[in-house]
């Protein structure tokens, strides 16, 4: 067995063998004097070896495991998974998130490429310490890329490592033009949500934009625009976005303009659920409608308001869709499942006296993987949904 600091369970913690997450709670006993951020051997109750990873003694959930298999975790194992992370995403193109934390078993990390810039996302505080290694890796395997990074403020808060925002050598440029199927979108490196676009929805984009010839198109929360850019480059004939974040709302002015577009949308600057009840009560319709809300549960404890706000917001988007019209609805809420989410949709269709055709159900990307025995990595759920005359 490879040395090193060993974190051994209490009795019947079987779930560690196919999931990644040690909670204090499942913990008997750790080796005296493991770094925070350090390698730790995890092991059984009797001592038979399970995996190995990361240890950090400040948050609930103390280690995360990288590999059930007894080797080093060193930079070759750097190289050799990112290598893989990689190699499974070589058809999506200059843009795709490169590695998705669990499921590539690289729990605390995130990679997203745009163009020559990656973007790098540290999660815990073992992720966080080997920053410079894992970009050298990342090189060793990509190529000379420029990389920002970008870590999750409320993360590290709980992991106890000062967030980095910023390039972590040589600068890059402030902004990349990526193509996306038929249209062209503007990431502001270091700037927006996410690590500077939704790559989770880019599949559902260009599918729901597809749709969108000869159609009158809504975009709610539509963030800089990418549902309406879409829609309107395959022929749509005008795009209404609603948007409450002046950052986003720049966004969306540039690739309107990016896209030669402009002149058919309009941008409105409201609270989404506000101008919902608006137009609605003003009788507008629309053939297609994007509905992709932030996430309104980011806790168990927000659960039922959650609810309340999505079937509020489809509700009224299914009011203001015309006969024959298709929805695309989404919830990127882990703890909303998609049986809840349908459910709230289908009561939201009831009380609006609205027959719905479910045309597809629609999920995350492919370059966001999703690991069957880690549901965590499982959170965007939509429906494409046709209104019945």
């Amino acid at each position: 067995m490879v040395a090193s600091a060993v974190l051994r369970l209490k009795r019947g913690r079987e779930r560690a063998r196919v999931h990644p997450w040690i909670f204090k709670g499942d913990v008997a006993d750790v080796s005296d004097g493991v770094a925070p951020g350090g390698v730790v051997t995890l092991v059984e109750a009797g001592g038979r070896f399970i995996g190995r990873g990361l240890f950090n003694p400040r948050p609930a959930l103390c280690c995360r495991l990288l590999t059930w298999t007894d080797e080093a975790i060193d930079a070759d194992f750097w190289r050799r998974r990112l290598a893989t992370a990689v190699t499974a995403r070589a058809d999506r193109g200059a843009a795709a998130r490169l590695v998705w934390s669990e499921a590539d078993t690289l729990s605390g990390l995130v990679v997203d490429r745009y163009g020559a810039v990656v973007v790098l996302q540290c999660v815990t505080l073992g992720m966080a310490r080997r920053r410079p290694e894992l970009a050298a890796a990342l090189r060793d395997v990509i190529g000379d890329v420029a990389v920002f990074c970008a870590d999750d403020p409320t993360a590290a808060a709980l992991e106890g490592f000062e967030p980095a925002a910023g390039w972590l050598d040589d600068q890059g440029p402030a902004s990349v033009v990526i193509d996306e199927g038929p249209a062209r979108l503007l990431v502001r490196i270091g700037g927006g949500h996410k690590t500077g676009l939704y790559l989770d929805q880019a599949d559902n984009r260009v599918r729901v934009g597809s749709l969108a010839a000869g159609r009158a198109v809504l975009d709610v929360f539509a963030y800089t625009a990418g549902f309406a850019c879409h829609a309107l480059v395959a022929g749509a004939t005008r795009a209404v976005c609603i948007e409450s974040s002046k950052d986003a709302l720049g966004g969306a002015i540039d690739n309107l303009a990016l896209n030669g577009v402009t002149a058919r949308a309009e941008l409105r600057d409201a609270n989404a659920f506000d101008e919902l009840r608006r137009l609605d009560r003003a009788g507008e319709q629309f053939g297609l409608i994007a509905l992709d809300p932030p996430p309104f549960a980011r806790g168990r404890s927000a659960l039922e308001g959650a609810l309340r706000g999505y079937k509020e917001v489809n509700l009224r988007a299914i009011r203001l869709l015309t006969p024959g019209g298709v929805l695309a609805t989404f919830s990127c809420s882990y703890h909303v499942s998609a049986d809840a989410f349908e459910a709230i949709v289908r009561d939201a269709a009831s009380d609006a006296g609205a027959r719905l055709r479910v045309l597809a159900p629609l999920t995350q990307s492919p370059d966001h993987p999703v690991m069957l025995t880690v549901p965590e990595t499982r959170y965007l759920k939509g429906l494409l949904l046709e209104r019945i005359a």
